[in-house]
């Protein structure tokens, strides 16, 4: 199961409770990656091509509907078969508990005497919560840039930032926020919502406070789109089965989390809803601010190419793509040995997923080393050492999913 947020925020939270059900449901392990960067795009992007088999599912939050419009990925909800909605939250505006302002009003005037000098977090750049403050700020009369965004992957982090004095504020859902607020270490100035949290009545709405605006994100589980009828109707008996679970609504109540299931076809309708409902807001010239950053995901890429470029062209110019005297000729086996090299490339292609990554790495470095004149007892010993080690380091400490093929492995 992907996650496209940080550990401890509260995606997190839920997809690992939903993992811990989904095992007994199915009977094998349900890891939990979190794979985050680009404001959710890379686990978005990864969760949406990964291989369809049945085997990988990705907790998709609101900002898939954002990712888009925002130029940051070509990534969509229509990348996904969803499965099912399994729960939705409303945003709150939280502030230390020595903070100067008792009430949004007050922050709002301290917000319009000193533009750009308060500092918030709670998401990414662009996220569903940077959103939602930029909601209220516009709402309020001021510019949606007139707090200054820290863009930070995940509630989690940047409430740790809020109590640490590295931000003014945290617009994240309550459940998020919930133990620093019980434990006395922030305070909440109010919640987006058409009403006040059944369990914590002490905190008044936005619009109780003059402020016509609310906000929500939402959690829900997808698979990449081609995973077979038989083991998408599957996972989603399991899915189901946990979702309207006691467990999972004791969770859900314990940890003060929302409900608001939603089964595929009513997801799928929520998503295109929402898809479009975003598409004016990005569009819009007042978030014109928020969708525009100043270094794109595109930067650090476009300057490696540009160094390349670079060196290249001062290669060319100097004259010293010419061969020089001294050096051997290329010859025949040369050609041979990088058309092996080449070659394997597109071997490992065509059988990974057949025989899973271990046997196919395993094969194609015999091949090579085979074909380099290596001796078969060096090559042996490399190939039981190299192979079982790049497995270890890739599939399980960096939980990239590998081929399994036939036997698993």
């Amino acid at each position: 199961m992907i996650c496209p947020w940080s550990a401890g925020g509260g995606t997190d939270r839920v997809s690992r409770q939903i993992a811990s059900q989904l095992e007994r449901e199915l009977g094998v392990p349900v890891n939990v990656i979190n794979a985050t960067g680009g404001g959710g795009v890379t686990g978005h992007t990864r969760g949406a091509l990964a291989r369809p088999n049945g085997y990988n599912m990705t907790m998709v939050t609101a900002e898939i509907n954002m990712l888009h419009w925002r130029g940051l990925t070509n990534i969509t909800f229509q990348d996904y078969r969803p499965l099912m909605k399994v729960n939705r939250d409303n945003a709150a505006l939280f502030v230390r508990a020595d903070a100067p302002w008792e009430s949004l009003e007050e922050l709002e005037a301290a917000i319009a005497e000193n533009p750009g000098k308060l500092q918030a977090s709670g998401t990414a750049f662009g996220g569903v919560w940077h959103v939602s403050l930029a909601g209220w700020l516009l709402e309020a009369g001021l510019p949606a840039d007139a707090v200054t965004w820290i863009s930070i992957n995940g509630s989690a982090p940047s409430l740790q930032e809020l109590t640490a004095g590295g931000v003014d504020m945290v617009s994240c859902s309550f459940p998020e926020a919930r133990s620093l607020y019980e434990a006395g270490e922030i305070r909440s100035l109010g919640v987006m919502a058409e009403e006040r949290l059944e369990d914590h009545p002490e905190i008044p709405t936005f619009k109780e406070q003059g402020y016509d605006w609310s906000n929500q994100t939402w959690r829900g589980l997808a698979v990449p789109n081609g995973v077979p009828d038989e083991r998408y109707n599957r996972l989603l008996d399991a899915v189901n089965e946990v979702v309207h679970s006691e467990e999972y609504r004791n969770f859900l109540e314990t940890s003060g989390f929302g409900g608001g299931v939603e089964p595929p076809k009513e997801f799928l309708s929520s998503l295109k809803e929402e898809n479009q409902k975003y598409g004016e807001i990005f569009n819009s010239a007042a978030f014109e601010s928020v969708v525009s950053q100043r270094y794109g995901p595109m930067l650090f890429p476009y300057i490696l190419m540009g160094l390349m470029g670079l060196a290249l062209l001062g290669i060319v110019v100097s004259g010293n793509l010419q061969q020089a005297e001294s050096a051997e000729k290329i010859t025949a086996v040369d050609f041979r040995r990088t058309a092996w090299v080449l070659g394997s490339i597109i071997l490992y292609l065509l059988i990974a997923e057949y025989l899973g990554f271990i046997l196919s790495a395993a094969l194609i470095l015999g091949l090579l080393m085979w074909q380099f004149r290596v001796n078969w007892k060096t090559a042996l010993l490399v190939i039981l050492i190299t192979v079982p080690l790049i497995y270890q380091l890739f599939a399980v400490y960096l939980r990239v999913p590998l081929p399994w093929g036939l036997l698993g492995w």
